[in-house]
């Protein structure tokens, strides 16, 4: 692939309602857009997902882009060629870390190889589902009434899993509500790291409600104590924050510190890393997957929806539909829920959606183009 260009956009994107964590609550939320443009006028695009500041991640929107300008896009704009989008993972290697800045550049490229090949990107990469299942993420809300009311009226939009963020005293009362009030609906839970061993309590209490999962529990670094707790319960532990790349999957598993594990390309540094995690603990262990979220734009949803039609991906996705964050979308046709609580896979190139330059360039606060050197 001929590099022509690339282009950094730093947008900030305003969510429907705040979205509260045990990290804390965001409404208006910055996005890093990588734009790189081939022959032809063909051009692809990814997502920065690196937050405002360093709670989910050491990485910020401000270091993201330091490390796109400085490092990374030089690394590659100074070939002027790619072969493959799998290579650049390799090429970006002598940058440690940062892989929210990594994954939004090799997204671009994935999503451009696509174009170029006349390919929707989820076939590109392996993907076999046309459909792929829809759950939603709920954040901290201020009462229970509060979240029995927007857990029911996103089940009446058809979402075919709910999972609930908790904290220390707000996590056996919200989950024993929502089992009394929807029975029938999965129900998994998200705690971001907020708890210790300390809590096993807590834990031995969220146990007897029968949840899909429990996602990352305790401290990120913390593989022994999530081997520790899994000995204690029935209820599978799901990691997120522990799996930035396919070594952790390997240590996690020898450890019996994981049942399930959320794939986040951002966390993970890409869609290439994505696949190598997917292939190794859902292909060869046969261990569930899913893909996480991080409150992407419509072009970073897009990559999301590809990865989710991966065939060891076993469980409904955080990737919900663009009007569940967003009064307008940055790409068209904005990412739609089907009745059936589904997403449907595109059948365009690439991400399958028109990335709304135009509007893009209104939201901008800042902007760097880099070209090959003559």
């Amino acid at each position: 692939m001929e590099v022509r260009r690339i282009t950094v956009y730093e947008v900030w994107m305003e969510l429907k309602s705040e979205f509260k964590t045990s990290f804390g609550a965001t409404r208006l939320r910055p996005a890093l857009l990588v734009r790189v443009e081939g022959r032809g006028g063909e051009e692809g695009w990814g997502e920065v997902v690196a937050g405002e500041g360093p709670w989910y991640s050491y990485e910020t929107y401000e270091t993201a882009w330091l490390v796109l300008e400085k490092y990374l896009i030089p690394l590659l704009v100074g070939r002027g060629y790619v072969e493959r989008a799998y290579e650049v993972p390799k090429l970006l290697a002598r940058v440690r870390g940062h892989n929210m800045a990594k994954a939004g550049i090799e997204e671009a490229f994935w999503d451009l190889e696509a174009r170029l090949e006349s390919k929707p990107l989820w076939k590109h990469i392996g993907g076999v589902r046309e459909r792929v299942e829809s759950g939603v993420s709920v954040g901290i809300q201020g009462s229970l009434d509060e979240l029995l009311s927007v857990v029911g009226a996103y089940l009446e939009a058809g979402y075919r899993r709910i999972k609930i963020k908790i904290e220390p005293g707000w996590d056996v009362e919200p989950v024993r509500a929502l089992k009394r009030e929807y029975p029938d609906t999965p129900l998994q839970v998200d705690a971001n790291a907020a708890y210790t061993l300390k809590h096993l309590n807590v834990f031995r209490e969220l146990d007897k409600y029968s949840l899909l999962m429990i996602e990352q529990p305790l401290h990120y670094e913390d593989l022994a104590g999530h081997a520790e707790l899994a000995r204690h319960l029935t209820t599978p532990i799901c990691l997120d924050e522990s799996i930035r790349g396919v070594h952790d999957a390997i240590a996690a598993y020898k450890l019996g510190a994981a049942h399930v594990i959320n794939i986040k390309p951002g966390r993970v540094g890409g869609l290439w890393e994505s696949i190598r995690i997917h292939d190794l603990w859902a292909q060869s262990l046969g261990l569930p997957v899913w893909i996480g979220g991080m409150l992407e734009t419509g072009v970073g949803r897009g990559h999301l929806v590809a990865l989710a039609t991966l065939p060891g991906v076993s469980y409904p996705n955080d990737i919900s539909a663009s009007d569940r964050y967003y009064e307008e979308d940055i790409v068209e046709p904005p990412w739609e829920l089907a009745g059936d609580g589904t997403i449907p896979a595109p059948q365009k190139p690439g991400i399958g959606r028109e990335v709304l330059l135009e509007r893009i360039e209104k939201l901008s606060r800042r902007k760097r183009e880099f070209k090959p050197k003559a």
